[in-house]
């Protein structure tokens, strides 16, 4: 099913909300709102039929209501003040006052999807050691490379409620080119090398792949460090770089290398409990990683895990990450860099985000607001994040 009010449609099936033509990223519970509300366009929506539908009768704050309100009004591209979609009815209720058409969509009926931005193209090249690589290239525009890092899988990516609302705004206007690191996911599952050098490797062999001579990075937690590693042995090769949560010294390093002399307590919870949803790992991972995540992504990032890498290439993998240090590359970055860390990040620590922006050249430094360490469509400084990103990466100065 499929509904159609002003410049926006809604694909019921697919979860979808499109305005303009372009996919805007929509959380749940936004989504349900927007629904309830054309399925009952012209009629008054009381707060309590929009508390039984949405939040299935629990008790919610005025505040949480008014913030999803507000969220859905942006989505639709309207205001408070202007009402012009979503109108307030003063201590009753909502009321969508704009003109819905409802379609139901049939099997050769396209939706704005189906477009550059939505095909997704897959192929593979080869790293220098011969490892096979899995890369994705989608819309269109000037390049923009997504450092590969840690679980990760082209395909569920794509589909991802934590993933795809990130991937849409920073590849709206761009040709984004993402890849699978060497283990995980789509990309060669067999392999012996696994440091900085091998994974600065496979994103040059990426690049080379898609004719790529220039190019801005956008890399997030373990795609920091390969990028500095690649663009300070690559320096002609980098025009601009953002970091979101990541790392100069992996944890073993960290403390002048205390915690190397100790066992690595997040290692031993991946091998007893990798892709398990009760496990004391995936509470451990999810109170670690976005303590705000919902049902849905956590869901999502559960069935991630167990596809994208086996237990046992997870703990090497992980083994790898943590005994990465690029603090003496720091300096020899010559591309404008900008540094993003959350103030409560439990997996690198704000300490990490600062290491990194005063040991790069000239480089920029934002903190955000959130205890998770995976930016989240739902939060508040999600749009914060995907804003500085975009315009650092797009000013020409």
């Amino acid at each position: 099913m499929q509904y159609q009010f002003a410049d926006c449609l809604m694909d019921v099936e697919r979860h979808e909300f499109f305005r303009g033509g372009n996919l805007i990223p929509v959380e749940p519970q936004v989504f349900d709102l927007l629904h309830l509300l054309v399925r009952n366009v012209g009629d008054l929506v009381t707060q309590d039929h929009l508390i039984q539908e949405v939040w299935q009768g629990r008790i919610i704050s005025d505040s949480t209501i008014a913030a999803r309100m507000n969220a859905a009004r942006k989505a639709v591209g309207d205001s408070g003040k202007e009402q012009r979609i979503i109108k307030t009815v003063p201590r009753r209720g909502f009321q969508m006052i704009a003109s819905v058409r409802k379609t139901q969509k049939t099997n050769d009926q396209s939706t704005p999807t189906q477009n550059a931005q939505e095909r997704q193209k897959v192929r593979f090249t080869t790293s220098a050691d011969g490892t096979q690589i899995a890369y994705a290239m989608t819309g269109e525009g000037p390049p923009l490379m997504r450092a590969g890092h840690w679980l990760t899988h082209l395909e569920l990516d794509w589909q991802s409620p934590v993933w795809r609302p990130t991937l849409d705004a920073i590849g709206a206007g761009h040709t984004l080119v993402r890849y699978d690191q060497r283990g995980t996911g789509l990309s060669d599952r067999d392999v012996t090398r696994l440091n900085v050098e091998a994974f600065a490797e496979d994103m040059k062999a990426v690049a080379d792949a898609c004719g790529l001579e220039k190019f801005p990075i956008v890399a997030s937690s373990q795609g920091v460090p390969i990028a500095v590693h690649f663009a300070a042995n690559n320096p002609e090769r980098v025009s601009k770089m953002v970091f979101w949560g990541g790392y100069s010294q992996g944890w073993a390093k960290r403390d002048g290398g205390a915690n190397a002399k100790v066992p690595d307590p997040f290692g031993l919870l991946i091998q007893n409990g990798w892709g398990e949803p009760q496990s004391a790992f995936m509470q451990a991972f999810t109170s670690l990683f976005f303590p705000g995540a919902n049902r849905e992504q956590i869901q999502q990032m559960v069935a991630m895990q167990a596809a994208s890498a086996s237990p046992e290439l997870a703990t090497r993998l992980r083994e790898a990450l943590i005994a990465i240090d690029v603090t003496d590359l720091l300096a020899k970055v010559q591309a404008p860099t900008l540094v993003i860390h959350a103030r409560n990040d439990s997996v690198h620590p704000l300490s990490q985000g600062k290491i990194l922006a005063s040991g790069i050249p000239n480089a920029e430094f934002m903190m955000t607001e959130s205890s998770n360490h995976v930016a989240l469509v739902q939060e508040d400084c999600w749009k914060d994040l995907i804003d500085a990103t975009m315009g650092f990466v797009d000013n020409q100065g």
